[in-house]
């Protein structure tokens, strides 16, 4: 490939880079084949001007990244919120639970009551919860519950795609590696 041509292919990842809220610096280090699982753990670039140790999840990529460094986290396939339950914002864990119960909220209810009606008194923790092994819960800048959760899933298939009623799932196994590194306290970026 001449100069020219290298060029050519260049210019429309510039452009496509510069509209997006550019994240990832480079690219991910050398994984396995192709085919390989693009949602697993993988350390990779990311702008420096996000404090170590904050997470950041842009949303229309599917990606959480978790800062470990100055310019380098580690990014986290994760499940986003469905069509208009998409949650963009500035929180902060405000709280984080083991196996946590799990209440669908009064607008889950409304809008499926056949799927979330028998769960209205709570489902406790476990195996079975929706919730996972772990959630962190994300506050505003008032100290409240915002209802949204980066937690695990009883559905690992769901990652890389638009299914939740707002929340971030991770899979499980991710989930409990991210909740043993993150205080509260930790600042969450969702974009």
């Amino acid at each position: 490939m001449n100069r020219r041509q290298m060029i050519s292919l260049a210019l429309p990842l510039a452009v496509a880079l510069a509209a997006a809220p550019s994240l990832v610096m480079a690219q991910a280090a050398p994984v396995a084949p192709a085919a390989a699982d693009p949602y697993v753990p993988t350390e990779v670039a990311i702008r420096e001007d996000f404090e170590v140790g904050s997470i950041v999840v842009v949303s229309r990529d599917f990606f959480l990244y978790h800062v470990i460094a100055p310019g380098r986290a580690i990014r986290y396939g994760v499940a986003v919120g469905k069509d208009e339950l998409v949650w963009k914002g500035k929180a902060t864990i405000g709280r984080k639970v083991e196996w946590p119960s799990w209440r669908p909220t009064q607008d889950m209810i409304e809008r499926n009551p056949d799927a979330y009606q028998k769960y209205a008194d709570g489902m406790p923790g476990g195996p079975k919860n929706p919730l996972g092994a772990r959630a962190l819960y994300l506050y505003n800048a008032q100290g409240q519950d915002t209802a949204i959760r980066i937690h695990g899933t009883t559905d690992p298939g769901s990652i890389g795609r638009a299914v939740s009623n707002g929340c971030l799932r991770m899979r499980n196994e991710a989930v409990i590696s991210l909740f043993d590194q993150v205080p509260v306290g930790t600042p969450v970026y969702v974009f």
